[in-house]
């Protein structure tokens, strides 16, 4: 792995630490909407010694393949797209989701979600992903033996339920009920 992407890797695990959950780490505010002067953000981090740079900045924003920052019209200011356990309200514009979507967790959540459905937790909102493989990646933050869910968007949007699409793989919604949850044999699309 080359030099510059383990910078990216740290850069955007820092910004994802200060704009999605503890803006106090570096002692700035995020406004209503989420959004923080770039300027301020690269000064405190480098007052708490921290090498951060605007540019360093405007590329891990650039590179980002889940599209997880983004810079205002002017480029002044920078916020997290999707993630937060902050409260700030992102403008999110409800989206027709695919008919099926997926969440991956540990197996030893399951009996808890299958009786209470997806809930955000820390989170503003629960996240899906397009695909199984994405779903069992993101699973796999959280320990070794994951499992799949199939979520029924297509029937929860029939019924009213928002979702949101605020970067090219990532899905939003406020809850999953239990009843629109099937779980995914091991590499299997489910038969929806």
């Amino acid at each position: 792995m080359s030099h510059r992407n383990t910078d990216h890797r740290n850069v955007s695990t820092f910004l994802s630490l200060v704009l999605r959950h503890r803006p106090e780490v570096l002692g700035v505010r995020l406004d209503p909407a989420g959004w923080v002067e770039i300027e301020a953000l690269v000064a405190a981090a480098r007052a708490r010694g921290r090498l951060l740079t605007r540019e360093l900045v405007e590329d891990v924003v650039a590179t980002s393949p889940k599209r997880r920052f983004e810079l205002s019209a002017d480029k002044r200011r920078i916020r997290a797209t999707y993630g937060h356990s902050v409260p700030v309200n992102l403008g999110l514009t409800p989206a027709a989701p695919p008919d099926t979507l997926f969440h991956g967790t540990v197996r030893s959540r399951l009996p808890s979600i299958l009786q209470q459905g997806l809930l955000p937790q820390a989170r503003l909102y629960v996240h899906l992903s397009e695909d199984v493989a994405t779903a069992r990646q993101v699973g796999r933050r959280h320990g070794r033996d994951v499992v799949v869910l199939a979520v029924d968007a297509g029937r929860m949007a029939d019924n009213g339920w928002q979702f949101y699409h605020p970067a090219p793989t990532i899905w939003l919604t406020n809850h999953v009920p239990p009843n629109d949850l099937q779980v995914v044999n091991d590499d299997e699309q489910p038969d929806t």
